[in-house]
């Protein structure tokens, strides 16, 4: 108690304070934004953390990505231009609602269910952020593999319409994950001699272009709401706590999810937010809702996208293994402060791990103010005409492209994947499950080929393993499920007909 005590301490300072207040409206700003990223946003304030302590320099960091988190679902709502790749998961639900006449309800359930399960995320981090540091550790590349399989197949799930047509979208996107460097031998693929695209295709940029520079080609300046059409944005905290209790499983589920994903390193909430989306769909009792501005869907998976937030600071603070990008320039900045992560950290400076606990909690609570200010603020876009307002957030994504890798040839992939995915939509191709392979595609490739290594081609040593044989059993029955449902289901039609012989 006396430890906890002491760190509320060094969080309770005005300077503190003012610090977490600022990044958090910094975050916002910066997430609001098209083209720019929440790791953006993290990465322009660690020049500013040079010259604060260790507490205010960590509690700038995540206030700002806590709160640009959040504002990327703004735009995502509005425009169909997600933030982050989280956001992906799950921006059409959001923009379908906004279609539907009800933004204001997209943009509050974002809040209140990011700020309900962050805090979610924070008590459990609080309390067994030991304990899922070990169960993290015992995660192998087989583990990791059926972790990122089972992200994989939730692109049959998540896709609106045909599934063949979700499944080549997916087989797209692991087609441009694959350019680039073989992760094995290190020979280039599919990059035609050209030095840039050794180094794989950045998937900022692709997301940027396919969300926002494809929602640009869209738009038709004939038609009536292309020219500025006035959309009213109401409270979005209004009736938001019926809906939470409503739907309190999908919030406490995707809390849970989150929270075990995000403590695994190099998954984050991206992974858990299209796991969670998926699971919600798969066990709703109204999937047929879903795409259509289904609130059920877009409740779990915002609830896992802060979850995962909280908890991806589990091995970065317990063993100094970053998380995600965010936490890994956290590191960076805890060891230029002295703050050296590890497991030592609680038996030496416990108060710094319980301050970032605390910081984290008042980065949840200030949610809620200021994404309803946010949103209340979104307003003056439809007063824009929807030309000016392309032409801005053309500007965006091409600032956010460039900025990825400080490179021309960002701006390049930005420009060829807005015109495909525009393309492929135009064909009723959807774009989330290539987005999917693109994030989850090398950590398939790479993780496969390791475990192949260490098993020397033995596909029975994926299942040797305890944890990694429940996972594999799962993410299988996934598969095969559906298939005997369906095989099922035509052997009772044909027994049903009258002299039927099954056909």
């Amino acid at each position: 108690m006396s430890v906890f005590i002491e760190a509320l301490s060094l969080v309770a300072t005005p300077f503190t304070l003012m610090v977490i207040f600022l990044s958090a409206a910094f975050g916002l700003f910066v997430g609001a934004i098209p083209g720019l990223t929440a790791t953006m946003a993290t990465a322009l304030l660690v020049p500013f953390s040079f010259y604060m302590d260790p507490i205010p320099a960590i509690a700038a960091i995540i206030s700002c990505t806590t709160m640009a988190i959040i504002a990327g679902d703004i735009p995502g709502a509005l425009m169909r231009i997600p933030g982050t790749p989280a956001s992906a998961a799950y921006v059409d639900e959001a923009f379908a609602m906004t279609k539907a006449g009800r933004p204001a309800r997209a943009l509050g359930i974002s809040i209140c269910s990011s700020s309900v399960g962050g805090m979610i995320g924070f008590a459990a981090l609080l309390f067994t952020a030991p304990l899922l540091g070990k169960v993290a550790l015992q995660f192998s590349s087989f583990e990791y593999f059926w972790l990122a399989l089972l992200g994989l197949s939730c692109a049959a799930l998540i896709s609106s319409g045909s599934r063949v047509k979700g499944t080549l979208s997916l087989l797209i996107g692991l087609f441009i994950a694959l350019v680039g460097l073989d992760p094995l031998t290190a020979s280039p693929r599919f990059s035609m001699g050209w030095t840039e695209l050794m180094g794989g295709i950045s998937f900022i940029p692709a997301m940027i272009g396919m969300f926002a520079l494809s929602e640009i080609l869209r738009h038709n300046p004939a038609r009536p709401e292309g020219r500025g059409a006035r959309m009213r944005i109401g409270n979005p905290l209004a009736g938001m706590g019926r809906v939470l209790w409503n739907h309190r499983l999908n919030v406490l589920r995707g809390s849970a999810l989150g929270t075990a994903i995000g403590a695994l390193p190099g998954a984050g909430g991206d992974l858990g937010a299209w796991i969670a989306y998926a699971v919600s769909k798969r066990f709703s009792k109204t999937p047929e809702k879903f795409g259509t501005g289904h609130a059920e869907g877009l409740v779990e998976a915002s609830a896992t996208n802060n979850a995962a937030l909280s908890s991806a600071w589990i091995p970065a603070m317990v063993f100094g293994i970053p998380g995600d990008a965010v936490t890994a320039i956290a590191v960076g900045v805890l060891v230029m402060k002295g703050m050296n992560p590890g497991p030592t950290i609680f038996i030496n400076n416990p108060q710094n791990f319980y301050a970032v606990m605390i910081i984290f909690a008042l980065a949840n609570l200030l949610i809620v103010p200021l994404g309803w200010l946010a949103v209340r603020s979104s307003r003056a876009i439809f007063r824009l005409s929807r030309t000016y307002l392309n032409a801005t957030i053309l500007a965006f994504c091409i600032v956010g492209s460039y900025a990825v890798n400080n490179s021309v040839f960002g701006i390049g992939v930005m420009l060829m994947m807005g015109v495909v995915a525009f393309i492929l939509e135009s064909k009723g191709f959807p774009i989330a499950p290539i987005i999917l392979g693109i994030v989850i595609g090398p950590l398939v490739e790479q993780n496969f080929l390791t475990s192949m290594i260490i098993t020397d081609g033995n596909l029975l040593g994926f299942f040797e393993r305890p944890i990694a044989a429940g996972l594999g059993v799962f993410t299988i029955s996934i598969w095969v499920l559906p298939l005997v449902l369906h095989v099922r289901k035509w052997l009772r039609a044909g027994r049903a007909v009258p002299g039927g012989n099954g056909r």
